[in-house]
């Protein structure tokens, strides 16, 4: 449900901004006044799962998530909308962490715990498949508040089939630093306004919110310290190969978000494609979310995890070079479904290997916390990469959609690259290891 709203948005976007009347800056916040806040609470959010239990957050979150999606098709106003967008974000943020650690309890043994971990990928991404094809259906039928009205039965399907006592979590003792978390908010929302503003040549505006986001920076920093309950696990941050791995989260996001926004405005403007067209476009992105997850799976438990988020890094680095280089030339559509199907691989490679590598370290009793770190970072780059590619097609002019996925190919190599050096075994290590064990195999 959380992903199917972030995919199936991106095919009503001409349709949102003719009806609302709203820019490309407007579009943005739409998406990201979602994601900003998904992104800040995730931090904290699995920390409030192992400390109240994961059942009764994540069938809150449900729960407001599905009443919050009835009040954003019923939303007269951009405003209002990106404010309804960020109640979105705060139920999000409360299901997503509660879902994983639910999953550690039913699945205490690694092997089983990995195939539950590809299933659930698996399931998240048969919605982001879905997403731009239900929405552009949904969107030709009956505009873009159609598409908020789907959340509205998965959410009383959802509170139904977890009503029972089998995914009960014990709660626990952790404590939340909410002033670190509401100042973690203020940080990444003022960076998105200040790459919004940059989009829109509102170089002032721009300033103002950059230099405003280096003071939250500071401030955050500085409770962070002092914080007995700091909203960054620090003990998983200095462990080897960690701060690659949440790299190649964050990117994976920066560069799926980004596209989906950029995307939908090239097929349906320049290309004058209609919305089902659009979503029927996205396939060869989309199906190897819901196809790929459980071949990965097979090969984390035989290999290991590092192989496929490289191989996964590799494809979507090659993927941004396919889809710059047709949006450049005016290649046709073969050339752009090969850029995505390069692409969607990638994601479907990387993304499951990287959840089980990461729940892998998590120490007992943190397996919310871990989750909320790793999918914070996710959703981090997910805002950025809807500004910074949004920004890009604005400044951009033609060749903007162009210059967005060269961004996005540039991103990825280099995280694959940090990735590359940060798990590189040492020489003379030969020790036997298991695949869930560590981000280093």
């Amino acid at each position: 449900m959380v992903l199917l709203d972030m995919t199936v948005l991106s095919v009503a976007e001409p349709d949102l901004a003719a009806s609302l009347h709203t820019s490309i800056a407007g579009l943005q916040w739409a998406t990201t006044g979602y994601t900003v806040v998904f992104a800040a609470l995730l931090l904290s959010s699995g920390a409030v799962a192992d400390r109240y239990g994961a059942d009764r957050v994540f069938r809150s979150g449900v729960a407001v998530f599905g009443a919050g999606s009835l009040l954003c098709a019923l939303a007269p106003t951009l405003g209002i909308l990106v404010a309804l967008r960020v109640v979105l974000g705060m139920a999000a943020a409360a299901c997503v962490p509660a879902s994983m650690a639910m999953i550690t309890r039913l699945y205490p043994d690694a092997a089983e715990r990995t195939r539950a971990v590809a299933t659930w990928a698996a399931t998240s991404g048969a919605a982001m498949a879905a997403g731009p094809i239900v929405g552009g259906a949904l969107v030709g039928l009956a505009g873009w508040r159609a598409i908020f009205l789907v959340n509205v039965p998965i959410a009383i399907l959802v509170l139904v089939l977890t009503a029972g006592r089998a995914v009960h979590r014990p709660r626990g003792d952790r404590r939340i630093d909410w002033a670190a978390q509401v100042t973690a908010c203020i940080v990444l929302a003022l960076s998105t306004d200040a790459l919004i503003a940059a989009g829109s040549r509102s170089w002032p505006h721009a300033a103002a919110s950059g230099a405003a986001a280096v003071l939250a920076g500071a401030v955050f920093v500085l409770v962070e310290r002092r914080s007995p309950a700091p909203v960054l696990n620090r003990a998983l941050l200095r462990a080897k190969g960690v701060g690659a791995g949440l790299s190649v989260g964050a990117a994976v996001n920066f560069t799926l978000s980004g596209g989906l926004f950029v995307l939908p405005l090239l097929l349906q403007q320049e290309r004058r494609l209609g919305p089902i067209a659009t979503g029927l476009a996205f396939l060869p992105l989309t199906l190897p979310f819901a196809l790929n997850p459980p071949i990965t799976g097979r090969i984390v438990v035989r290999l290991g995890a590092r192989p496929p988020i490289l191989a996964g890094m590799t494809l979507m680095t090659g993927g941004g070079a396919v889809l710059c280089c047709a949006v450049r030339f005016g290649a046709g559509y073969g050339w752009l479904a090969l850029g995505l199907l390069l692409t969607g691989l990638g994601v479907s490679f990387a993304l499951p290997a990287l959840v089980t590598a990461v729940m892998g370290v998590a120490p007992e009793g943190t397996a919310g916390a871990v989750s909320g770190l790793l999918n914070a970072t996710r959703q981090t780059g997910a805002t950025l990469g809807v500004a910074a590619m949004g920004a890009s097609v604005s400044l951009g002019a033609g060749a903007g959609s162009a210059y967005a996925f060269l961004l996005a190919a540039l991103v990825c190599a280099a995280s694959a690259a940090w990735f590359a050096r940060g798990t590189a075994r040492r020489p003379g290590n030969s020790s036997p290891e298991t695949p869930t064990g560590s981000l280093d195999e």
